[in-house]
Parts: C-alpha cells; structure tokens; sequence
C-alpha cells in the first residue's frame, strides 16, 4: 500500500509539473500571434481572457488583443469594462477600430451623436475609401444614427449615398425601408410609398416594406391597399429584421400589424 502511494504521489507530481509547465509556455513564452488565436478561438471563457491579460501586460501596444479581449465583454453587455478595452485598441490603432467602436454605440448604445463622431473621424483617417464598419456601409450606418436622432433629411441623405457607394442591386433592403421611413416621417407619403416598392423590387417578402406602404395608404386614404400591404406584413414576419443580441431602429412586431389592422378595421 505504501508503495501505491508513492508511486501515486510521483504521477499527481508530474501532472502538476507538467500542467505548470505547459500554462507557463501557453501565457508567457509562446509567440504572441499563436497565444491571441488561442484566446481568440475560446471566447468569452475564464481562460481567454485570462491570456489577454497577460498579452496586454507583455505587450501594453498589441491593439489587436484590446480589441478581442473587449467583445466578449461587450456582447455580455459589460460596456463599462468592454468600452475601456475598446477605448485603448481605438487609442492605438484608430483605422482599425473606430468603425467598430461606432458600430457598438449606434447598435447597442442608442449614442448617436458620438457613433457619428466616430464614424465621421473615420472618414477623415482614410480619405478616397468607402469605409464598411463591421462588415456594413459606412452611410448606411450613418443614415441610422440620424434615423435614430429623429433627424430624418440628413438620414435620407445618408441612405441615398450609401445607394451610391454599394449600387441599388448590391445595398441592404433596409436601405430602402429606411428611406421610406424617412420621407413618412416628414409627411412625404408619395415618397414614402415609392421607396417602400423599390424594397419590395429587391425583396418581395420584406414585411418592413409592407407595413410601412400599410400606414403611407392609409394616410393617403388607400385603404384596400392599406388593407393588402398590411397583411403581407403579417404573413411574411418570420423575414423580419432581427439579431439575438440587439433590437434594430426599425424593427417591427406582430403587435405593431395587429395595431394597424385595427385602425383599418374602425374605418
């Protein structure tokens, strides 16, 4: 028995060793770009960013690891201590992450003057480039910070270069509604109807569409259009514009049809 022991104490002493030895090598010694795909690959977990912890100690410049490190955070809605990663990365390497950084105030949070100063810093940072934050059109985004302002004739003006920029047959559907949206809002309901169909003419199931050309008819007193644009709406939601982790500036819901439905109904 005594001899089981030993040999049992030899093998836990060696798995300790061994597992000392290879979190050293992983945190301190391999070369940094293998270390940040590593902590890369594993997200959001204690070790990650754990790991990011130490790069940035090591390297107090690695933009980069700033930045990884922040979206974990940052998708938990940590904002505070996510923006602070964010805060640096944009600090030292603006190009590369002012887009986002103007993303996340815009999409999550609802900041808009302050997503359009770092869009706008962009722009200036790189002259003769269409800038795409994230994967989106710069104008496009920027329609939707002024969308979200209320300020509706400079989102039209956004939206109408980010259809510049991309070409009607390549620029989100959204575009389109949002523009509908826009020239609604400022009591424009001819416009407002003619941008909601070259939406429909990229996207025929776009309820966004629909239920905006619902209330544009019904303002214009159209109600049997009203009445059939409203229950396309209704029956192509499932194609509704949505994310798991944010609510859209023009998002819509059953409860926004069914309130129009009703309208329609009393008239």
């Amino acid at each position: 028995m005594k001899k089981f022991f030993k040999v049992l104490k030899v093998i836990v002493t060696v798995l300790l060793f061994s597992y000392s030895l290879c979190f050293i090598l992983l945190m301190f010694v391999m070369p940094k770009e293998e270390r940040f795909s590593f902590a890369g690959n594993m997200q959001g977990m204690h070790l990650s960013q754990t790991m990011f912890n130490f790069l940035t100690w090591q390297h107090p410049d690695y933009a980069a690891a700033y930045f990884e490190q922040s979206v974990a955070l940052n998708k938990r809605g940590k904002y505070a201590e996510g923006f602070r990663l964010l805060d640096k990365a944009v600090e030292l390497d603006p190009k590369a992450h002012l887009g986002y950084r103007g993303y996340m105030k815009l999409r999550f949070l609802r900041d808009y003057d302050n997503a359009l100063a770092d869009f706008n810093r962009l722009d200036q940072l790189t002259p003769n480039f269409v800038d795409a934050p994230w994967g989106e059109d710069i104008d496009f985004l920027r329609g939707e910070a002024y969308f979200g302002k209320a300020d509706f004739r400079n989102a039209i003006s956004a939206f109408s270069r980010s259809l510049e920029n991309l070409g009607e047959d390549w620029a989100d559907v959204q575009t389109f509604v949002y523009l509908g949206l826009s020239e609604y809002e400022l009591g424009k309901y001819e416009k407002a109807i003619a941008e909601f169909h070259r939406a429909l003419e990229q996207a025929g199931a776009t309820p966004e569409a629909h239920l905006g050309l619902a209330k544009a008819y019904q303002q214009r007193d159209n109600f049997k259009k009203a009445e059939e644009h409203v229950l396309k709406a209704e029956e192509n939601l499932n194609y509704k514009r949505d994310d798991a982790y944010k609510e859209f500036l023009n998002e819509i819901y059953l409860q926004d049809i069914l309130e129009v439905k009703e309208e329609l109904s009393r008239l």
